[in-house]
């Protein structure tokens, strides 16, 4: 546990347990939203609203890029807003909750069902996009968060690792409770929605996520304590010349780590992403076994909880770039056998999507905290410091990883002929191409996100420990400054 710490000179309690289920609420909260969308929201659209692939798929594209300069305009904007007495980031991310969980149930209303396509449309953009937004100013500075909770370098491991045990946990109740009350089969077998077009399954099950996602955000604002002083992590230059957003951003930017950071989560967020995303149509129509999705998620889930304990301990010696590059190779061997198998047999796939997710949260574990290494890096080789800025520019790399297997899942489904509807049955040709795309696309996107991180990001364990050491000796002079003057 990390020794007391002062803000503004008054004593606050130690980093510690709180602090860890704290943050670990906040991802909780963000995935009740997030990995639901990301995993039914296209079922909704084109099964139950009748909206064809390729028009959920630009949607996703479109919405997506709105979002990741809505990232990079929040990171800025939190960045220039003067903190409170409460903290500065957790007090931004609770004052959206409200608004995102709103919109969150708003995606999933069925009451346009029976107008025009042009309206289902409209209504579609709008209520996306702004959710987008809203998520955006949540979610930006909670993740900025982590580096004010604190400065030590094992208890950012921590909060990134308890972080991603949040959304795993998140990930794991959607994935099991959300497939068995959707799905209901007919009678020959096929999986198809309960209650047909114009069933409300979805807005029930969007409802109870979006007051749990609340309830999280108000855990996470309530437990965990912003220690160090947003003013000790900028550097001396003048306040004007600071205010300039594209001079933020721009030095951002300069940094070689946050490009590396960028590109290989950019690949690893196609392969992830557009995996969920097909999961469903996967057992649904190929398999024809809804039911087996729930259990896949569930041994996916727990497959990424069991690397929890594996992850600090492994940082600790090969670094978190080795950790994440074990991670991915993993994921990407997985992925490439099952292409390779085709296998009609659905725990096959299983066993192997386990595989996948192993190796996956290996890599989800650390890479928070290879976001912090590369905030540390730029103030060590920049001597400038924009802790939701820096984040910012990373996640819009995210969201654009977003935009590309939204559109690549929608239009995939154009490309094999899948019929749109409730109630569609698909054809064996459409099947078997379901299966190709679902495992060709995230293996292609893994290799390349393993080479990235090996041969462009720069920050293994020597250049972080490193840097660590440069940053205490920084604190430390300034903390002596005051006392000599």
């Amino acid at each position: 546990m990390s020794s007391p710490t002062t803000t503004g000179g008054a004593a606050v309690r130690p980093f510690g347990m709180r602090d860890k289920v704290g943050y670990l609420f906040g991802d909780f909260g963000n995935d009740f939203m997030f990995t639901f969308a990301s995993s039914f929201l296209m079922i909704f659209y084109t099964k139950v609203m009748g909206v064809p692939g390729a028009v959920v798929g630009t949607l996703f594209l479109i919405a997506r890029i709105v979002d990741a300069f809505a990232d990079v305009t929040v990171g800025v904007l939190v960045d220039k807003a003067p903190a409170t007495k409460n903290g500065k980031y957790r007090v931004w991310m609770m004052r959206m909750a409200a608004p995102v969980v709103i919109f969150s149930f708003l995606m999933y209303q069925t009451f346009a069902i029976g107008a025009s396509m042009g309206v289902k449309i409209v209504y579609m953009y709008v209520t996306y996009i702004i959710w987008g937004i809203l998520y955006s100013s949540v979610n930006i500075p909670y993740s900025s968060m982590a580096s004010l909770i604190s400065p030590e370098p094992d208890d950012r491991t921590s909060l990134s690792t308890y972080r991603s045990v949040g959304s795993t946990c998140a990930s794991l109740v959607i994935g099991v409770v959300a497939p068995l009350i959707i799905y209901s089969a007919d009678a020959n077998g096929n999986q198809i929605i309960r209650g047909g077009e114009g069933t409300q399954v979805f807005a029930l099950v969007s409802g109870i996520f979006a007051v749990c996602a609340f309830l999280c955000f108000f855990a996470c604002y309530k437990m965990c304590t912003e220690r160090v002083k947003p003013e000790d992590h900028h550097s001396d230059t003048a306040e004007g010349e600071r205010k300039s957003t594209l001079h933020m951003i721009g030095n951002a930017l300069k940094s070689r780590s946050l490009w590396g950071l960028i590109l290989m989560s950019l690949s690893a967020t196609i392969a992830m992403l557009f995996l969920m995303q097909m999961v469903n149509y996967l057992y649904a129509d190929y398999f024809r076994s809804a039911g087996m999705i729930s259990l896949t998620v569930m041994c996916g889930s727990l497959a990424m909880l069991a690397c929890a304990p594996l992850v600090k301990p492994l940082s600790k010696r090969i670094g978190h770039k080795g950790c994440a590059v074990c991670g991915q190779l993993i994921a990407c061997a997985a992925v490439i056998v099952l292409f390779v198998l085709h296998t009609d047999v659905p725990m096959v796939f299983t066993i192997g999507y386990v595989v996948i997710f192993f190796g996956v949260g290996m890599s989800n574990m650390v890479c928070y905290a290879m976001a912090t290494d590369t905030i540390d890096d730029i103030e060590v080789t920049q001597n400038m410091r924009e802790d939701a800025t820096v984040y910012s520019v990373y996640s819009f790399g995210r969201k654009v990883g977003q935009a590309i297997a939204g559109w690549i899942s929608g239009n995939a489904l154009t490309w094999v002929g899948y019929k749109a509807g409730a109630e569609a049955v698909q054809t064996d040709a459409v099947r078997n191409n379901i299966y190709n795309f679902s495992t060709a696309i995230p293996a292609a996107a893994l290799v390349i996100g393993v080479l990235l991180l090996i041969f462009i990001y720069p920050l293994n364990k020597k250049r972080v420990d490193s840097n660590v050491a440069v940053l205490k000796a920084k604190r430390v002079a300034a903390e002596a400054e005051p006392a000599e003057a």
